[in-house]
């Protein structure tokens, strides 16, 4: 862009600017150079033609500044113009001036000769103007108590407050001090105080327990955290709004604008304090409600009013939701069409769960599995720790702690705001907003700022009213529920506010955190208006009780453990509504008396009351009676009809009430835990009682005490039925058939060691083979049971403590592994004492089995004709083993009849071989007789059901076949010899060749033909 661009050129003339573009800009410098174009024209050939351009540049320029001058023409006129224009107006503008101070002067002469008349029309006009406000005033104030009057009536008290404080301050001015007219409007304003105060009372007792028009309806979901900050009247006081104990945030509809009960209120700083806030309605009209007392200057009347309703209230809170509970009870509960009846509906649940009780053990053969569990019983069934008193105690009780927290949470707003206000007015000598109380002195505000009420007083109150209600629930007396908490009660009382008995009162009842209510002086003001409404109210309830009975199907100290859980979840909320500064009352509160009362009282009664049930269950003479129909069949369900011992039975349910009680107290589970190891232990001393009454002395029981037979059984596949056994699901496929007659033979051998048996050393008893079979069966019931208990204990005693913090879930985690190996010990203890007596029971029939069998030795099989019936021995041995099969069937599964009944064939089968050695000959017959007790004892273990026929007939097939070898010629028997190497032993071949028999040479090298084709 060029320096002469924007210049005024005409269009028809646009031709200069391309002239104008052509020109040098350095003619144009503010330091003009005219050197070089002087010393270009003499130096140039053609200096004429350069003169010529310099001529044509020259009048392009000339013509370019004829056109600008043309165009600012106008201009320059006009200016001119105007400047000439200002001067003629700066120059009378002068003379003016002059003038007005020549006549300023004489102005100011003149005045000053009449000053004295002046300032006396001044003073008459401001004393006239100030009578006019007066009697404006006058007017207006005559007009107020009618104006406080209709905003009480509309429950606008701060701007009732607002005008009655304003009113009263005017009537205190020195020029309306003395008008006689405002004495009667003076007289009105203080009735007016009075009315004020008491309706603003009134109104403030109803919403503190959630009864006025703007109380919290969503009860805890409103309820309030450290945070919104309202300043009032030049202080901060810390109000919660949200949060609360279940971490919700609320979905409160918050308003920026003036609530309505202040729409007539004057603005000032609480009002815009107000509009600020962001807390729930509730709590902004309780600071309304505060403020109001603050600007009467009635705080501590108010603490004191409030103070000597406390109790009272709470008690009738309390019995109001007893009762709306009991409503609900009878309505749901109609009994023949009469449901008015509380006592007929509470007898008619009874009755119901009772029955119900009594039936669901009914097993499927008609007979109860129950009679002894309830017999023994410390607690009826509707006070079980699954019992209706139960369910229905722990919803009353938690209903009305949530009432009492939602109350609590008001006192703590208007107990903070109380104690700042009070805090407030100590500090200054008379509010200014506030009339001078007569009642009031410095000694007074100085002890109890606030009337004697703060946050302490109500958390005690409430929570001693809340224990009444307990110890009503467990019938507890004063002296029982407070005989172990004395020091902690004197504790607590010296941390809670001092409050003076200047009458010297008390309730008369000592229980733990308990305190008399203080009777508290009010302030002369109003003191005829409590008398008219407030002394009715006041009045002393009485304390004869709650009325929960109504609501309970019963009482007592069981329901200590429905009581527990909603007072732990009362003292969370309790938390995280107090300050931080009362913190430790609310620990050394309700939850501490629940907690010793379970912890001196509960836990001992109970132990006592259950270890005295579990003495007479298992030292019942019914508790170690098999019971069972002859032809009922065994099932593994209790309430399909399994014959667990009664003693047994009904000391595993009193384990399961022992750990339901521990599943309601988790902090009390240890202790409950052990009170079941301790019954259980003696349950299991007394199982060991019985069953060495059975097995003591018998040859039975020493064996099964030897380590060499203890790793035959082990050995044996068919161990692996037994409880907590190794598992063997493979042991048919690893152990081959030779290897299992190997085990068998030396087990055998080992039982024929003991030849000759005497029968006194066997148990001969069929009732104590039936108490050993169904001692076993009952022992690994129970075991099975506190295996399972367990497991599921421990799992719901860590998810509960998970909910209450990682370092409760740690420790309880710690205590859940100790139970679970505790449990699973006894359990273990349990089983071995099971696999004892089926070990027991198995080594029994084999004796008997040798016992019979011995007999084959002393037996001469020379027959001269063929038996049509097996030996007698036999037949007593099969009839026997059917017997004893019969009689234990229905107390034993199936398989370990198997296992019980199994072990006969092995030793039938070895002693028959073993017995052909004592014998010196035996002719065809007497192989006959052998067979035939061969088949006559396979027919016997074979009907047992779950017994493997197939390996029974192995069995016994091949003694069959090894005495029918003797019928063979010599010759033939080598021919056998020969297929059949490994189908006996050496020795077992050698015996046969041994024995004589009628009819059949053997050579003299005949042992050594054998053995050369046995090791070729």
């Amino acid at each position: 862009m060029g320096i002469f661009d924007g210049l005024p050129v005409p269009p028809d003339k646009s031709y200069l600017r391309e002239d104008l573009a052509r020109i040098d800009e350095s003619w144009a410098a503010a330091r003009f150079d005219s050197l070089p174009y002087v010393v270009q024209i003499v130096s140039s050939k053609d200096r004429e033609g350069e003169v010529q351009t310099l001529k044509e540049q020259s009048d392009i320029i000339e013509e370019v500044v004829d056109e600008v001058v043309h165009a600012y023409h106008g201009g320059f006129n006009k200016a001119i113009q105007n400047y000439s224009q200002i001067l003629r107006l700066f120059s009378e503008s002068a003379e003016s001036i002059g003038v007005l101070k020549t006549d300023l002067a004489e102005a100011k002469k003149r005045l000053g000769t009449r000053n004295k008349q002046l300032h006396q029309l001044w003073s008459r006009s401001v004393t006239l103007r100030h009578i006019i406000s007066l009697l404006d005033q006058i007017e207006g104030i005559a007009k107020v108590p009618a104006r406080i009057e209709k905003l009480i009536a509309e429950k606008q008290f701060y701007a009732a407050v607002q005008l009655h404080v304003q009113s009263a301050l005017m009537l205190e001015r020195e020029g309306l001090q003395m008008v006689g007219a405002l004495q009667d409007v003076r007289s009105e304003l203080t009735k007016l105080r009075g009315t004020l105060f008491y309706k603003v009372l009134e109104d403030l007792h109803a919403h503190l327990y959630n009864k006025g028009d703007y109380s919290s309806s969503d009860g805890l979901d409103e309820s309030f955290s450290q945070g919104d900050e309202v300043a009032v009247n030049g202080y901060a006081s810390s109000v919660r709004t949200n949060g609360g104990d279940s971490g919700k945030t609320g979905t409160r509809a918050l308003s920026h604008q003036v609530p309505h009960w202040l729409s007539a209120a004057t603005p000032d700083e609480f009002l815009e304090a107000v509009k600020k806030s962001d807390a729930a309605l509730h709590v902004k009209y309780l600071h309304t409600m505060v403020e109001c007392l603050c600007k009467l200057g009635k705080v501590a009347a108010a603490g004191a009013m409030i103070c000597q309703r406390l109790r009272p209230t709470i008690h009738e809170i309390i019995t109001s939701e007893i009762k709306s509970h009991a409503k609900l009870v009878t309505l749901a509960n109609p009994v023949n069409g009469h449901a008015n009846s509380v006592a007929t509906t509470l007898h008619f649940l009874k009755g119901q769960l009772e029955n119900y009780h009594l039936s669901k053990y009914k097993n499927q053969n008609g007979t109860s599995i129950s009679g002894a569990t309830l017999a023994v019983s410390p607690v009826k069934p509707v006070m079980g720790p699954m019992g209706a008193a139960q369910s229905a105690a722990k919803e009353l009780l938690s209903s009305i702690l949530d009432t009492v927290v939602r109350v609590l949470e008001n006192h703590v707003i208007v107990g903070e705001l109380l104690e700042s206000k009070a805090s407030q007015q100590v500090d200054m000598n008379t509010p200014r907003s506030s009339i001078p109380d007569v009642g009031w002195n410095a000694d007074s505000e100085g002890s109890q700022v606030s009337g004697g009420y703060n946050i302490g007083f109500s958390l005690t109150v409430l929570q001693s009213e809340c224990q009444q209600l307990i110890c009503e629930i467990l019938r507890a007396t004063p002296e029982a529920a407070s005989a172990d908490t004395s020091v902690q009660t004197a504790r607590l009382a010296s941390k809670a506010p001092s409050k003076d008995k200047r009458n010297g009162s008390e309730d008369g009842l000592t229980f733990a955190f308990r305190f008399a209510d203080a009777t508290i002086s009010t302030p002369n003001q109003g003191v005829d208006l409590i008398r008219q409404g407030w002394s009715k109210k006041v009045s002393s309830t009485s304390q004869e009780g709650y009325g929960s009975a109504a609501v309970l199907p019963d009482q007592g100290i069981y329901l200590a453990a429905a009581v527990y859980r909603p007072v732990v979840q009362f003292s969370d909320k309790v938390a995280s509504v107090l300050p931080e500064k009362y913190s430790q009352l609310g620990n050394d509160g309700l939850l501490a008396f629940v907690e010793n009362f379970v912890k001196d009282h509960f836990l001992p009664t109970l132990f006592v009351d259950y270890r005295k049930s579990v003495q007479q269950a298992i030292s019942s003479p019914a508790a170690f009676r098999p019971r069972a129909l002859a032809a009922a069949s065994y099932t593994a369900h209790v309430g399909n009809g399994r014959p667990v011992l009664q003693g047994l039975l009904a000391v595993d349910l009193l384990a399961k009430e022992v750990l339901g009680w521990a599943h309601a107290m988790p902090k009390f589970a240890s202790e409950l835990v052990k009170y079941v190891e301790t019954f259980l232990e003696r349950t299991y001393e007394r199982c060991r009682t019985s069953y060495m009454e059975a097995v003591l002395e018998k040859q039975c029981y020493m064996l099964v005490g030897r380590h060499d037979v203890e790793n035959f059984m082990r050995l044996d596949p068919s161990s692996a039925c037994l409880p907590n056994s190794v598992p063997q699901c493979s042991a048919k496929a690893s152990v081959s058939d030779g290897d299992l007659v190997d085990v068998e033979a030396q087990m055998s051998d080992l039982l024929l060691s003991f030849r000759p048996i005497k029968q006194e050393n066997l148990i001969r008893d069929d009732n104590k083979l039936i108490l050993l079979a169904s001692l076993s069966d009952s022992l690994e019931y129970v075991a099975d049971s506190i295996e399972r208990l367990g497991e599921i204990f421990s799992t719901s005693s860590i998810q509960a403590e998970e909910k209450g913090g990682k370092q409760k879930t740690h420790r309880r985690s710690e205590t859940s592994s100790v139970t679970k190996k505790d449990l699973a010990s006894f359990a273990d203890e349990y089983r071995r004492l099971a696999v004892d007596c089926l070990k027991v029971l198995r080594i029994e029939m084999q004796l008997e089995t040798v016992f019979h069998m011995q007999e084959m030795s002393s037996r001469e099989y020379m027959d001269d004709q063929d038996a049509e019936e097996p030996d007698d021995f036999i037949i007593s041995l099969a009839a026997q083993i059917t017997r004893r099969d019969e009689e234990i069937a229905p107390f034993v599964a199936g398989i370990k009849r198997s296992y019980i009944i199994g072990g006969i064939c092995g030793v039938a089968a070895t002693t028959t071989l073993k017995a052909l050695a004592d014998m010196k000959s035996i002719n065809l017959f007497g192989v006959q007789q052998i067979c035939r007790n061969s088949i006559a004892l396979e027919q016997a273990i074979a009907a047992v059901p779950s017994i493997d026929s197939e390996a029974v007939q192995l069995r016994l097939d091949r003694v069959r076949t090894y005495y029918e070898l003797l019928n063979l010629p010599f010759e033939a028997l080598l021919a056998f010899i020969t297929d059949h190497k490994n189908m006996f032993t050496a020795e077992e071949y050698g015996i046969l060749l041994k024995v004589h028999v009628p009819g059949r040479d053997i050579p003299p090298d005949a042992q050594e033909r054998m053995l050369d084709i046995i090791s070729y």
